[in-house]
């Protein structure tokens, strides 16, 4: 059986009651995918690949490295869907700029109030990573809680363009991706999520919210899986944005 990635903080006791569970199936991706990346912002990613434990101190939010890994792999899947007309979604963070609205997230870490930029280039921490950032056409929805869903268009706009399925990419695995993926999975949007193109803080919360998703609410995927389904679409399934102002 091929080992996968959670398959070291798994009890024997787990293993077995899984294998008679029904749990994991593959449910197989949709037929109008969206791309769907999360909070990929310098927050997240520190404003250069290095060890975690040297971004961290300037940057709370920062995974290090596999930041970097997966903005790569995020690229790829970027290039895929441009290349067949597939709606790319960017979650962010937005608060106001006195922090009044940030509500819970001040409750469970000592750093909220920390507004770092990225100093070679004096950018605001939350923007999004140059390399991946969202162009013209592509649709960005801000919010202010964990999931896309919670108190954003996110499901309107999917629907206005009748999606039926995401492959989800972004961060964190355990935090911002898991609760989208789970709202998503209300929403009865069939979803995959990237292994390769999520990443995290902590290697062990980043397995096992991957081994949760698969189990219960999506497809765990790889990069090569979900970039082989997309082009195997045919283009020009969706109507989408312009990016050009309307006068």
């Amino acid at each position: 059986m091929t080992q996968r990635i959670w398959d070291a903080y798994l009890t024997d006791r787990d293993k077995e009651l899984l294998k008679m569970s029904g749990y994991g199936a593959r449910q197989g991706f949709g037929r109008r995918p969206a791309l769907m990346v999360i909070d990929v912002s310098y927050a997240f990613c520190g404003d250069r690949p290095e060890p975690i434990f040297e971004s961290v101190k300037r940057f709370r939010n920062s995974c290090g490295e596999e930041a970097w890994q997966a903005i790569g792999v995020i690229r790829r899947l970027q290039d895929a869907a441009r290349a067949k007309g597939l709606p790319i979604v960017h979650t962010n963070w937005s608060v106001r700029p006195d922090g009044w609205d940030i509500g819970s997230w001040a409750w469970k870490n000592s750093r909220t109030e920390e507004r770092p930029v990225v100093r070679s280039s004096n950018l605001d921490a939350n923007e999004f990573v140059r390399e991946i950032a969202p162009q013209p056409t592509d649709i960005v929805v801000m919010k202010i809680k964990a999931s896309g869903f919670h108190g954003t268009p996110m499901n309107s706009l999917l629907r206005l363009l009748n999606v039926d399925s995401l492959v989800v990419a972004g961060t964190t695995t355990s935090g911002c991706v898991r609760a989208t993926v789970l709202d998503a999975f209300a929403e009865n949007y069939r979803v995959s999520v990237v292994e390769d193109a999520c990443f995290d803080r902590t290697q062990a919360s980043h397995a096992i919210n991957l081994f949760d998703m698969e189990q219960k609410y999506a497809d765990v995927v790889s990069s090569g899986e979900a970039i082989t389904h997309i082009e195997s679409l045919p283009a020009g399934m969706f109507e989408l944005p312009t990016g050009i102002a309307v006068r």
